[in-house]
């Protein structure tokens, strides 16, 4: 199977999670057909992390001023010197070559979604105004098992404009205790009484 071969194909510019699942898919079914997974969810992480950690290399991906022969390039080269393996700097140059370097974050969410999924985790993300402390954490997740999801992860994100509580998605649910929304909602009832 082919890296190029399962990832390319027409897809809309405007359906970016389903492009980050398509890719994320292939590479997912590429790294079990060769007994890499593991190895491959680890890569992943580990790419997940440089990109956050670097902004040369998030202003290089984003830019549509740099050609794909550059793009490739530079970016073999740096997983080269970070020790990825010749599956994940292929998988980075198909998506580089078909012109989705902007996507590759996504890519990697998804494909850590995925993997999640395949695994049986569960995972809870949480937006909040302030850093959840760890011991808030903990707390979650004991409320998160309690509620029946056994295997969770939870991914945080800080998000001021909420102003307080959080914002809780599990899949399709969405649990919103955020002041933000007690706030629109009071808002709303205050027009319905007027």
């Amino acid at each position: 199977m082919d890296i190029a071969h399962v990832a390319s194909g027409t897809v809309s510019t405007t359906a970016s999670d389903r492009l980050a699942d398509r890719y994320a898919t292939a590479l997912y079914a590429l790294a079990d057909e060769q007994g890499a997974l593991d190895r491959t969810v680890q890569e992943m992480e580990a790419l997940g992390r440089l990109i956050d950690a670097s902004a040369d290399l998030r202003r290089m991906l984003q830019s549509p001023l740099i050609d794909v022969q550059t793009a490739q390039k530079a970016l073999r080269a740096v997983l080269t010197g970070q020790g990825f393996s010749k599956l994940i700097m292929d998988f980075a140059g198909v998506v580089v070559a078909n012109r989705r370097a902007r996507e590759l974050r996504a890519i990697v969410a998804g494909f850590a979604a995925l993997v999640a999924e395949r695994r049986g985790v569960v995972v809870a993300h949480v937006a909040t105004a302030r850093p959840l402390s760890p011991m808030q954490e903990q707390a979650l997740r004991a409320r998160l098992i309690e509620a029946g999801y056994a295997r969770v992860e939870i991914a945080t994100t800080v998000d001021p404009e909420i102003l307080g509580g959080m914002t809780l998605r599990v899949g399709a649910r969405l649990y919103d205790t955020s002041l933000r929304s007690r706030l629109q909602r009071l808002q709303y009832a205050m027009k319905g009484a007027a």
